[in-house]
């Protein structure tokens, strides 16, 4: 019965979605704007303080040019097909993890399923708003990303839980250190669904009322944080959880150490950003790391991503594969990151506006748009394969590389 009154939920807010499909993500965006209460948007698109980092994650990449070739001998489909931490992927572009999410009710399970639809994984986040197994059992190819939130005890819970689940890999995130500063607003989470609560946010269901009748059903979310679930503390709201990683002590490697020891599958280092970090994490096990400065929301004002990306391939790619998300936003750019020498590239904005615009079915169209974009530019630069892409087809201004680091026992708390 229960299987039922979701599927007609379902139906219904499909209905809702009904509108003329997606031709880009930039037209995901607009939608999600217009359909999404200010608050909300805001929320999808904000960075810590000014956002210039958050700007030059997207700028790094219009900085760098393509070099086209004609006349190429080219099969009828090129090859985009890759394997990231153990698993095979159509195209390498992965749904990287985001929290708290108030775009749409089908929430992760929806983007869980529809990156199955496409054929890729999905990271699904600590302070996701569904469960760990219920997304996993959407997408089998289900990464699961942990914050580092409470004790070891509370961590080693969680792994646990994880594995049951089934996650084929584990993404500990370093590149957020509680930075929350911001010169936009962004929505207040409030502790719980009351009354109260409901008359205090019924201007933003006002304003947009699809949104709004959406939810209603869909379901109100709980405002919990399931995947943080303990035996001992239960199930905590998302401002507990919040609250808890922020008085959290910052892990340090011999916790990442620890926990690479605790964890036998893959194992993702996320936040990865100058060489030497890389190698450390290369040497606590990882079997990837993710140049990540988590979409310009953690300290303002350092380079894209996209520019630290070159520095950490020629570190360590030849031992892990060396994944980068931050400024995604066409295929070609995913390309470019390819080119650099990233194995794949993870999205997290770009989902969302899908998610916001059109449901499970706008993040499946954004999906298949970033697929389009990979393809046509591999026509253009004359390649049957992604894995023919190389330095060769870019044209990287000067300068444009983050410079090499000085001897890190010259820098402060590193060894």
């Amino acid at each position: 019965m229960a299987v039922r009154v979701a599927s007609i939920r379902r139906g219904v807010c499909s209905v809702l979605f009904t509108s003329t499909p997606l031709e880009s993500v930039a037209e995901a965006q607009r939608r999600a704007r217009k359909r999404l209460p200010t608050a909300v948007y805001a929320s999808l698109v904000a960075g810590t303080e000014k956002g210039i980092t958050l700007h030059d994650n997207i700028q790094a990449f219009d900085e760098i040019g393509l070099i086209p070739r004609i006349a190429a001998e080219l099969p009828p489909a090129r090859e985009m097909s890759t394997t990231v931490l153990g698993q095979e992927i159509d195209f390498p572009v992965i749904v990287s993890p985001a929290g708290a999410q108030a775009v749409d009710p089908g929430g992760e399970v929806a983007v869980a399923r529809a990156a199955a639809a496409a054929g890729t994984a999905i990271g699904l986040s600590s302070f996701a708003s569904m469960p760990l197994e219920d997304v996993a059992a959407a997408n089998p190819k289900a990464f699961f990303q942990l914050y580092w939130v409470g004790t070891r005890d509370d961590i080693a819970e969680r792994v646990e839980r994880a594995r049951r689940a089934g996650a084929k890999a584990l993404i500990l995130t370093l590149d957020w250190s509680f930075a929350s500063r911001r010169d936009w607003g962004s929505p207040t989470i409030p502790e719980r669904v009351t009354f109260s609560t409901l008359l205090e946010f019924a201007p933003m269901g006002i304003s947009r009322p699809g949104w709004a009748l959406r939810f209603l059903l869909g379901g109100i979310p709980n405002l919990e944080a399931p995947n943080l679930r303990t035996e001992a503390k239960g199930t905590p709201t998302f401002r507990e959880a919040y609250v808890e990683w922020a008085q959290t002590p910052l892990p340090t490697w011999e916790d990442v150490r620890w926990l690479r020891d605790l964890w036998d599958g893959e194992f993702l280092v996320k936040g990865v950003y100058y060489p030497d970090d890389a190698r450390r994490a290369v040497d606590c096990g990882a079997n990837a790391v993710s140049v990540s400065n988590h979409g310009g929301n953690n300290l303002d004002g350092i380079p894209g991503a996209l520019r630290a990306l070159p520095g950490v391939v020629e570190a360590v790619g030849d031992q892990v594969d060396v994944l980068m998300d931050g400024g995604i936003r066409r295929g070609s750019d995913v390309v470019k990151a390819l080119a650099m020498g990233a194995k794949a590239v993870l999205v997290g904005r770009v989902w969302l506006w899908g998610l916001a615009a059109g449901g499970e079915d706008g993040v499946r169209q954004v999906l298949e748009i970033l697929r389009s974009g990979i393809d046509e530019s591999l026509i253009g630069l004359g390649h049957k394969s992604i894995h023919d892409l190389s330095l060769d087809d870019l044209i990287i201004p000067a300068g444009f590389t983050i410079p090499k680091m000085s001897a890190m026992s010259s820098v402060p708390g590193k060894r």
